[in-house]
């Protein structure tokens, strides 16, 4: 249920209400009561779930920022740490995982994201946020914007220095994402990260600094907009479908299928396509050079690859832009990844190979999502 505030005014307020006038101490105890009840609000309910990452890290040391242990705090000590967040909602902690992002795998993936959706089916939340390492953030949040079936709010955040160093930047965007959460202006927006003062789309933002504050970055598309002091405000909107505009439901999901990621370089040889295609993997997706370029001998290993009954995606290293998909993509059985660079490609493509493994049908999923 929502908890129901009730705002004190101030009894110098209500006497402002009737400038120039005298009233009997009945009347302005009756003005006050008047004033008081119409002010009662109903704050939102925002459920976090935390997932460990350097958000919850901690060090011997307040000027450490690259050495620390990720993951070591719980939920409750977050919630703790940034009281001020009571005055933007009914906060409760969930811990889903504690680790650093790098451990995130498929299992916790499916875990929070139907956990996500089971919360989200009730009245008694409004929001999400989801606390999470910022090295695979963008591959959660990516997970989540394709399979979590509400319009309710979803925010992915997370921190740069843990919560033991000086000028940690986890509570303030920890205090943003739980504003962004119990925000009805949120709403329909897909699965948002809130990360240094800016709103991102899932399907665009992506991590490209080892070490800075401003790190996640939506290079080409923008943002979605931002925080300016105790506003939130909103610039754009993403045209890619998302969220109940997916045909993805993992309710009933319990292992997704294995993709792998091979990288693209000068000199490449063809046995990294088949140590995968031998491992049993069901995807490759391809960080090709350039334009999802591809060698000779890579292109030879992924038609091989692709007759052996494995999907293979060209995405790119590049960092930004279009893979185009070529007619020849068409008549070798190869996806093309749109703009999604190779981590989040992997993602959609695990979740399509759920529902088919025929690559023109995978290539429209890569063209909508």
């Amino acid at each position: 249920m929502k908890l129901k505030r009730t705002l004190k005014v101030a009894a110098a307020t209500t006497f402002l209400l009737m400038p120039g006038s005298m009233m009997t101490s009945a009347q302005a105890s009756s003005v006050t009561k008047t004033a008081i009840q119409s002010t009662e609000t109903d704050l939102p309910n925002v459920k976090i779930l935390a997932t460990g990452g350097t958000i919850a890290g901690s060090s011997a040391s307040n000027t450490d920022t690259t050495d620390y242990n990720a993951g070591e705090l719980g939920v409750e000590t977050l919630i703790k740490a940034v009281p001020e967040m009571k005055k933007l909602a009914d906060v409760s902690g969930e811990q889903v995982a504690n680790v650093g992002s790098s451990e995130i795998n498929n299992e916790i993936l499916l875990k929070l994201g139907k956990r996500i959706n089971t919360l989200l089916a009730s009245g008694d939340v409004d929001g999400i946020v989801v606390t999470h390492g910022t090295d695979t953030l963008e591959e959660t949040a990516y997970f989540l914007n394709l399979v979590v079936k509400s319009t309710k709010p979803v925010v992915v955040v997370g921190a740069m220095r843990p919560a033991t160093a000086i000028s940690a930047d986890g509570p303030m965007n920890l205090y943003n994402a739980v504003k962004l959460a119990a925000n009805p202006a949120a709403q329909k927006k897909g699965v948002m990260v809130a990360f240094n003062d800016r709103i991102g789309a899932a399907r665009y933002i992506t991590k490209t600094h080892t070490t800075a504050l401003d790190t996640f970055k939506s290079v080409e598309q923008g943002y979605l907009g931002g925080f300016a002091g105790e506003s939130t405000y909103f610039s754009s909107a993403i045209t890619k479908k998302h969220t109940t505009q997916t045909a993805f439901d993992i309710s009933k999901i319990e292992k997704l299928p294995q993709v792998d990621i091979l990288y693209s370089h000068q000199n490449e040889g063809r046995y990294l396509f088949d140590a995968a295609v031998e491992a049993g993997s069901k995807g490759i997706i391809v960080a090709g050079s350039g334009n999802g370029s591809m060698s000779n001998t890579a292109m030879a290993a992924a038609k091989d690859a692709s007759k052996a009954g494995v999907t293979v995606v060209r995405s790119t290293r590049v960092g930004s832009g279009v893979v185009t998909h070529k007619a020849s993509d068409d008549t070798e059985g190869l996806v093309s990844a749109d703009s999604l660079n190779p981590q989040k490609a992997r993602i959609l493509l695990m979740l399509t190979l759920t529902k088919t493994h025929d690559p023109k049908k995978i290539q429209q999923y890569f063209d909508k999502y």
